[in-house]
């Protein structure tokens, strides 16, 4: 399997959905062949194959998002954990006021696996279920390096960020603010479970009177009730 050669028609359907799974919004073909570097014609037959299959979707304007198969697929990843963490995630979601999500290690970045936003917020903000980012930057990320022994580091990590990660051992959650995206803040704590990848359960928000501690305190109780659910 090493020697066989790769498919760059495959690779590049991945991309597509790695690009519109970390949009904001709908994307148009021009930006999408933009994002791989691509012909519009090329983009447009990848496009058309990924909405055969329901993996893609475009609307009256032409703006292409995923498509609902996407959630198909992403519900047998995991299912279990999904299935035990969803109401506990939406539980701290509403108690908090605050975007609540489980993400796990995937290769060298962190991907949200689901997400819930609480229910009568004013205003929260989204991560959406497949958005990834460098698993060293992110109060995730850290959360889940934190559990990973010396050889399972991703490469060139920093002294500081090993500093970090120490720091996550010791205080039982990790934080960020402006890492992922500017002006949100992120407290995570890890979900370290039997057979299963490194995750961690995070909150995002903007602003809050509750001190990051009160955060991690809640998002405890969540992890070790998953963890118990799962015999983990």
């Amino acid at each position: 399997m090493a020697d066989a050669p790769a498919s760059q028609t495959l690779s590049r359907g991945i991309r597509i959905l790695e690009v519109l799974a970390d949009a904001r919004g709908g994307l148009s073909i021009d930006e999408i062949a933009g994002a791989l570097g691509v012909h519009r014609s090329i983009a447009y037959r990848l496009l058309r194959t990924l909405e055969d299959h329901g993996l893609v979707s475009r609307d009256a304007s032409g703006l292409v998002s995923l498509g609902a198969r996407m959630a198909a697929l992403a519900a047998g990843v995991a299912n279990d954990l999904q299935a035990e963490a969803l109401p506990e995630l939406t539980a701290v979601a509403n108690e908090l006021g605050m975007t609540c999500f489980l993400a796990v290690l995937d290769g060298e970045e962190c991907i949200t696996l689901v997400s819930v936003e609480p229910r009568h917020a004013v205003a929260s903000v989204a991560q959406r279920p497949g958005a990834r980012h460098s698993v060293k930057v992110g109060a995730p990320g850290k959360a889940i390096l934190a559990q990973l022994a010396e050889a399972e580091w991703p490469s060139e990590a920093s002294s500081a960020l090993r500093s970090e990660a120490a720091g996550v051992r010791t205080a039982g959650f990790a934080t960020s603010h402006d890492e992922v995206i500017p002006t949100v803040q992120s407290v995570a704590v890890p979900l370290a479970l039997r057979g299963q990848r490194p995750a961690a359960i995070a909150v995002v928000h903007v602003a809050t009177d509750r001190t990051d501690a009160e955060i991690a305190a809640r998002l405890q109780r969540s992890a070790t009730t998953i963890r118990e659910a799962l015999g983990a």
